[in-house]
């Protein structure tokens, strides 16, 4: 049954992905539940790579009691990033500069945490992105390649460890590639501000939730 849940909330987290963002933030709890101007995209790609990797170094050596605590806390970071970064990051960035260096260090940071946890991970790559230099265009190429790098190397570490539950990382993994195909082509008449208020929602309702069960 766990499998079953595993994969229906990955479909459902693939489609929102493929439509508005923010689906990464909704399969943690359930993966819990069952048990840039002078900035060059090779130094943003390797720090994306280091980050990640040490996100996710941090993640396989936090306690279990640990991050089930802060799981709701997570949890609500990712959907209050994902709130700012669809109705608020405009007017707020829009004065807003980082040097190449300050970028470099943001892109780092957020690589950390995208290994670790990510939820909320592309908008603060996009927000620091702009914030350099970049067009919204350009950045948000810029923040998938690095998103995909973050990811890949996170994913690297979790494969050589022992923890890994090699099922409910398959039943995850097909149940997202499904949902992003159907988010893809068969969703597309689906209002995405709409769409974006029922992810706050959730996000909210999730964050209640795990608060009220919170060890």
């Amino acid at each position: 049954m766990n499998y079953i849940l595993l994969f229906i909330v990955a479909m459902w987290a693939g489609a929102q992905n493929a439509l508005a963002g923010g689906g990464s933030f909704l399969i943690l709890p359930a993966l819990t539940a069952a048990g840039i101007g002078g900035l060059t995209l090779q130094t943003l790609f390797g720090l994306s790579i280091i980050g990640g990797a040490i996100g996710a170094v941090i993640l396989l050596n936090t306690p279990r009691g640990l991050f089930a605590g802060l799981v709701p806390w997570l949890v609500l970071f990712a959907t209050l990033i994902f709130f700012w970064g669809n109705f608020l990051r405009k007017s707020e960035i829009s004065h807003m500069h980082l040097s190449p260096r300050g970028a470099a260090l943001m892109q780092f940071l957020i690589a950390i945490y995208g290994g670790y946890f990510g939820g909320g991970a592309g908008f603060l790559m996009v927000s620091a992105l702009t914030m350099a230099g970049q067009s919204v265009h350009v950045a948000s190429t810029t923040k998938n390649i690095l998103a995909g790098v973050m990811n890949a190397s996170a994913v690297l570490i979790f494969l050589f460890s022992p923890d890994l539950h090699w099922s409910q990382m398959l039943a995850t993994a097909s149940g997202a590639t499904i949902g992003g195909i159907i988010g893809g082509r068969f969703l597309q008449s689906i209002d995405e501000k709409i769409l974006r208020i029922v992810v706050i929602i959730i996000g909210v309702a999730l964050t209640i939730g795990l608060f009220i069960k919170a060890p």
